[in-house]
């Protein structure tokens, strides 16, 4: 590029992003309640509050001392001796993650020994800070272990390496530990790290944008709390340069967003945590400067991933390899992905969308995904975590108390300490009711501050009591109750779901005992009065069981029904149903269905009853026999804290759609090991492929391993005879990096050694069928294929067969 093009290239760079120089403060429309001035008293969120103020926080800080992650600042800080410990540069940014949620609960509890306590590590932090400012403890510590991320400089390789992403975590901490306790020792460090960031990058500069989205949202925060307008205008930077390829840089591709100019893509594509965090980030610039372009753009995306990429239960991001969005419509229930902070990630996007539009229809998603995906990532007692988060399951899924990839354990921390800031909003003088949750809160409307007092038993009683209590005599503004879609008889927005039947049921409001005619605009109903002193609301929200289908385009959930009462889906678990299986139900559409609140039952929770069909097949292995039975639904949150087993969101409602029960063989009974991968037990679930990218039922994979030989190995009950083996491949050429493999081979053991089968025949590495090898028969209790990855690409396997 010659000298006078690229000065003109700067120069248009520079006038784009100028636009974040205001000479009037910009910012939502719409502002929502901070958190501290709202407090829960309910039996709902109170308690999943106290649980992660008293649990799961300390939890957290504790497994991060114990794997290395706190003591890795003290060894670049050059306080303690040793090496950089654990798989992933990104580590930082556990430990600030959990700060930012500790910070918010110190904000609402004071806590004099957690506050010490955070004090100690940003000495740790502060240590391990790099003169100019450079904070990554995986380069300052030397680890030659994780090179291969970061590379030789400082962000050569900005695409792989979480430099930026673990800045832009480090700054939302910093605020959030700033506002909860005044001090800037957090802070400071905080602002050291973004002045060196913005010297390094902008026009005339560094043109890359992170490869992992976060610090777009961090550093709106930092203006926010400092003023500083350079931070806001190098937030708009990483948007604007996005996708773009100047000076001549190579495009990430959709993995991270960056196949093209941000404000040009209109579908949600690849890493679905990325994306959200990108997609809340550009709300954030658009409020802030006053640039449509970017509302444009994430309107349409949001219109794709409601109508085409969002689960049920209001999860994102479909595909385990990658973990991000699929096809438009592919929505598979055993395999999804649904990654915990993909959920949050989904909060903070529709939440910024209603501060942006004021519409209920976002605040209806936001609910969904807050009552049913998020808080599945977390154990009822605060010390276990999904990360993704499976709509079925067959026995494979449960929570951990830890993942080598810790994401998701603070962010779900930081994320518990927020939820009454998603509450209530005001503009001028409309006060919004967003959230039903038994509490009260502090709200200033206008020139006034409001008093407002919720009793209920929301998410299980629809009756809400709204008690208003002006600090002035007499103040008048608009109340605004949110009037949920799934009351509406809309159980998202658009046509991806709908009901089977229509609730006739209605909403009625009372204002002091007097019914109120419903007012309803954009989803919330408007009382529009002089409010006193005392003045109640009576709101009821009916909630019967609602049966739920899917538009004919989601294929996995073609003859199915799901249940949902008021916010909360509904699953089928083991524990509660015959023998320990539900996949194998019929649920008929007009058997009748019944509910009740269960107080001593997994924290109390609401549970639907009736009567189900179960299905196996029968003795002869043609024939399918069916017999009456109970059946027990709880809500979708509650499932895996009772062991492994089976469990399924989707229940047929006709009989092409049912899974039955089906007779052993050698590879279901046997056990499976490997090498290295995700999912090894789908290998020998006897569900069969519709072809080599069928997402709709489990496979195993070894991402992201690439270019490797891996192995997986059958450990049978007894000793048998096999002479034949049939391996369905996994690809998901288009989506991700599993492909065919370039040659396998299967072994046998013989006491202790692996022998190789005799066969003329070939190992096949077709796609879309079943590769069968005959062989000359063995006896053995083990076999084990061994796989030669494609260079460059990882592989899997949906079934493999032994006879």
């Amino acid at each position: 590029m010659n000298i006078l093009r690229k000065n003109v290239l700067i120069g248009l760079i520079i006038l784009v992003l100028g636009g974040c120089s205001q000479s009037e403060k910009r910012d939502y429309p719409i502002q929502p309640i901070q958190f501290t001035n709202v407090h829960l008293n309910d039996d709902f969120w109170a308690p999943r509050m106290e649980t992660n103020r008293q649990v799961t926080i300390p939890y957290v800080f504790k497994k991060c001392k114990e794997t290395g992650r706190i003591d890795n600042f003290a060894v670049a800080g050059g306080i303690k001796q040793g090496e950089q410990r654990g798989s992933y540069p990104f580590d930082d940014t556990d430990v600030y993650k959990n700060i930012e949620g500790a910070s918010y609960s110190l904000m609402v509890h004071a806590d004099p020994e957690l506050d010490k306590y955070l004090d100690e590590l940003i000495g740790l932090i502060a240590a391990a800070q790099e003169d100019d400012g450079y904070l990554y403890t995986a380069r300052t510590n030397k680890s030659d272990r994780l090179k291969n991320w970061f590379g030789d400089e400082r962000w050569v390789k900005i695409n792989g390496s979480h430099e930026l992403y673990n800045a832009g975590h480090l700054y939302e901490a910093a605020v959030a530990h700033f506002q909860a306790t005044g001090k800037r020792n957090l802070l400071d460090i905080a602002v050291k790290n973004a002045n060196l960031v913005n010297s390094v990058f902008g026009p005339g500069k560094l043109q890359s944008p992170p490869g992992h989205q976060v610090i777009e949202m961090g550093l709106v925060k930092l203006y926010r709390v400092t003023g500083d307008e350079n931070y806001l205008n190098l937030a708009k930077f990483f948007l604007y340069v996005r996708g773009k390829p100047l000076d001549e840089r190579r495009l990430g591709g959709t993995y991270n967003q960056d196949h093209k100019p941000v404000i040009e893509q209109d579908e949600a594509v690849g890493h679905a945590v990325r994306a959200a965090y990108m997609y809340a980030g550009m709300a954030d610039v658009a409020a802030l400067t006053g640039d449509k372009s970017y509302i444009n753009a994430i309107d349409n995306i949001w219109k794709n991933v409601v109508g085409s990429k969002l689960y049920l239960t209001g999860g994102i991001g479909a595909a385990g390899s990658g973990e991000g969005f699929s096809r438009n419509y592919e929505l598979p229930n055993m395999s999804a992905y649904n990654e915990t902070c993909a959920s949050i990630g989904n909060v903070y996007w529709n939440h910024r969308m209603f501060l942006l539009h004021g519409d209920a229809r976002y605040i209806d998603v936001m609910e969904r995904t807050l009552y049913n995906a998020l808080i599945d990532g977390i154990s009822l007692d605060g010390t276990l975590f999904f990360y993704p988060n499976p709509l079925e399951s067959i026995g494979q899924h449960e929570r951990s108390p830890w993942f080598r990839c810790a994401c998701c354990t603070g962010n779900v921390t930081r994320f518990i300490s927020s939820v009454p800031g998603y509450i209530y909003a005001v503009k001028d003088d409309n006060l919004y009711v967003n959230l039903y949750a038994g509490g009260e809160g502090r709200v200033n409307t206008g020139e006034n501050v409001v008093k407002i007092q919720q009793e209920t038993r929301y998410p299980w009683d629809g009756a809400i009591k709204i008690t208003i209590e002006p600090e002035s005599e007499k103040e008048k503004f608009t109340l605004l109750l949110r009037i949920p879609g799934w009351v509406r008889n809309e159980p998202v927005p658009g046509d991806l779901y709908r009901y089977m039947d229509t609730n006739n049921e209605s909403v009625t409001i009372k204002l002091n005992d007097e019914p109120v005619r419903l007012d309803i605009s954009k989803g919330f109903a408007r009382i529009h009065r002089t409010w006193k002193g005392g003045d109640v609301v009576d709101l009821n929200l009916p909630m019967p069981v609602r049966r739920v289908i899917a538009i004919d385009s989601v294929e996995a959930d073609r003859g199915k029904v799901a249940l949902q009462r008021g916010p909360i889906v509904f699953c089928a678990e083991w524990p509660d149903n015959k023998d320990g299986h539900v996949r194998n139900l019929l649920l008929l559409d007009e058997a009748p269905l019944q509910t009740e609140f269960k107080a001593d039952m997994l924290n109390g929770v609401q549970i639907i009853t009736g009567k189900a069909f179960g299905f196996k097949v029968a003795k002869d292995r043609r024939t399918l026999e069916k017999t009456e039975q109970d059946f027990t639904a709880i809500p979708y949150y509650a499932w895996a804290h009772r062991g492994r087993g089976e469990m399924a969101v989707w229940l047929a409602r006709e009989e092409s759609a049912v899974d039955p029960l089906k007779m052993p063989t050698i590879a279901s009974t046997s056990r499976v090991s490997v090498s290295y991968g995700e999912n090894p037990q789908a290998v020998n679930d006897q569900l069969e492929p519709k072809s080599s990218d069928d997402h709709g039922i489990p496979y195993y994979h070894w991402w992201p391993h690439k270019g490797t030989t891996e192995w997986i190995q059958y450990s049978l009950q007894n000793a048998e005879e096999i002479s034949t083996v049939e391996v369905y491949w996994f690809d998901d050429a288009g989506t991700g990096e599993c492909r065919i493999p370039k040659s396998w081979r299967i072994l046998y053991r013989e006491g202790r050694n692996w022998n190789p089968v005799y066969t003329e025949g070939k190992y096949g590495v077709e796609k879309d069928m079943f590769n069968k090898v005959v062989f000359e028969t063995v006896r053995t209790r083990a076999v084990r294929l061994e796989i030669q990855s494609r260079e460059n690409y990882a592989g899997g396997i949906l079934e493999w067969r032994v006879k």
